[in-house]
């Protein structure tokens, strides 16, 4: 199988590209090359291999999910600029 000029110039004004004949040539080539390298990969024979859902083994890194204790509320607020009643203070950037 092979691109045509046609196809090319017709995905060319489909992409709005603007082309001249130099470039329409060179992409027809460029196009026929990769079709060749796709024909090629649909010549292996796979019918031996089992499908995989990943091209490496992967395995969760993951830490046990355990309880531990948090912070203390006046450890916490500590590094704020502004707190009352034990909350942080912002300031307000929605108004209405």
């Amino acid at each position: 199988m092979s691109i045509t000029l046609d196809e090319v110039r017709h995905v060319a004004r489909l992409a709005r590209l603007e082309l001249d004949e130099a470039e329409l040539l060179a992409f027809q080539g460029e196009l026929n090359s990769l079709l060749g390298r796709c024909q090629e990969l649909q010549s292996i024979d796979v019918g031996e291999l089992s499908p995989r859902t990943h091209a490496v083994a992967l395995t969760n890194v993951l830490a046990d999910d355990t309880p531990t204790q948090g912070l203390d509320q006046s450890l916490a607020l500590r590094g704020a600029a502004v707190t009352r009643a034990g909350l942080f203070v912002v300031p307000t950037i929605i108004e209405e």
